[in-house]
């Protein structure tokens, strides 16, 4: 069954790719669950053409970097917003060249951190693989989405040690999902995902890592596109959730989505520059 999980991804796409509208809808909705109907939006690799001379990496067709490449964006100038509805950044802002369609939920939650945990976990969940799903919150403790589905829920004392108690139903829901995300992101973040995950060499880098600077407060961008000319430079499209909890979006710099991954830091709009030493990938 696992090795026909591939095949199965490439089959998607392609019949994703020559569908009438409706059925690219469905087929949106079903990678992109949050949409609940709406899947008919622009998509990343569509809106953001690689600079002069690159070309997209390679990437397989079931994976994260694939899924990332079709995300869903709002309209062109969108503002982005935040938790409570409250402007942060103009649709005009240089610093910003688009904001993903993703729902930030009612509460000061889905940071930065937080943000790039939901995409992996949406990935996963769209992808079957609900039970790949779990997020450190440090001291060598970690929250799993298999235990939270089962109906059990977490108390956690002040060393972030957990203890799970059985006190729900049996729920795999796209609902029971997000109800799980809140908890991890009310523990987890830039501290415990910088503490608990290996660095990565600075070759290594490819769509879906995200370089982190752990603290309270810290930051985390997250890689969601790479690409290269034939001489070897990189260049990356890169995202971010913020504080307050607010829309993810595209960064840009003068205007400008692709970054460049050739220097010894990677330098972003709202944070200091980041070291390779911050290059992080979930498991």
């Amino acid at each position: 069954m696992r090795r026909t999980a591939p095949i199965l991804g490439v089959l998607a796409l392609v019949v994703a790719a020559h569908a009438e509208p409706a059925e690219r809808s469905v087929a949106a909705v079903a990678d992109y669950p949050w949409l609940h109907g709406d899947g008919d939006r622009d998509r990343l690799e569509h809106r953001f053409a690689p600079p002069t001379g690159f070309h997209r990496v390679d990437v397989a067709p079931a994976s994260f970097a694939a899924w990332l490449r079709g995300l869903p964006l709002r309209e062109r100038g969108a503002a982005v917003r935040s938790f409570r509805g409250e402007l942060v950044h103009a649709g005009d802002d240089p610093r910003v060249s688009a904001v993903v369609e993703l729902d930030v939920g009612t509460r000061d939650l889905q940071q930065c951190a937080d943000s790039i945990m939901r995409l992996d976990a949406e990935w996963r969940y769209a992808t079957g693989h609900r039970d790949q799903i779990h997020y450190p919150i440090g001291h060598g403790s970690s929250l799993a989405f298999t235990r939270w589905s089962d109906g059990d829920r977490p108390t956690i004392d002040d060393r972030d040690q957990v203890t799970w108690l059985q006190r729900g139903k049996r729920d795999d829901s796209h609902g029971a999902l997000r109800a799980y995300l809140d908890v991890v992101f009310a523990w987890a973040g830039t501290a415990s995902l910088a503490d608990s995950l290996h660095r990565l060499a600075r070759d290594q880098v490819r769509a879906g890592d995200f370089f982190v600077l752990g603290g309270h407060p810290g930051h985390a961008v997250l890689v969601l596109d790479v690409a290269v000319d034939a001489d070897g430079h990189r260049r990356a499209l890169l995202g971010q959730g913020f504080m307050p909890a607010q829309d993810f979006h595209v960064l840009a710099h003068d205007g400008d989505p692709w970054f460049s991954l050739d220097g010894d830091t990677v330098a972003t709009p709202f944070w200091e520059p980041f070291p390779w030493s911050a290059l992080r990938r979930l498991p």
